[in-house]
């Protein structure tokens, strides 16, 4: 018996209040573009802050985080991203190797 394999899935919404994108499902190499492609939405909102809300999402890859990072890092100063509701990997990821980034603050 062959099982048809699953295929990862990351559906996005944009959020106008608070600002931000909503993501559900998995972030991986098969859905890292439309992953990018929301994080590009994020830097052209004029808000000093946005949210990302990742209760949805069930997995995040490392370079899920990563681009999530980039972003961040990106930001023009005094602008900001908070994370809500993230998979449980991502806030280790980004103690373990960023510790000091302060673009990202994960809303506990």
């Amino acid at each position: 018996m062959v099982l048809p394999l699953a295929v990862a899935r990351l559906d996005v919404q944009t959020l106008t209040d608070p600002a931000g994108l909503r993501a559900a499902g998995e972030v991986t190499a098969s859905t890292r573009s439309t992953w990018q492609e929301a994080l590009g939405v994020l830097t052209r909102l004029c808000q000093e802050t946005v949210h990302v809300e990742l209760s949805g999402v069930t997995f995040m890859d490392v370079a899920g985080v990563t681009d999530l990072v980039v972003t961040a890092q990106g930001l023009s100063v005094g602008r900001r991203i908070v994370v809500h509701r993230p998979p449980a990997q991502m806030p280790r990821l980004l103690e373990m190797f960023w510790p000091a980034l302060g673009t990202i603050e994960v809303a506990r």
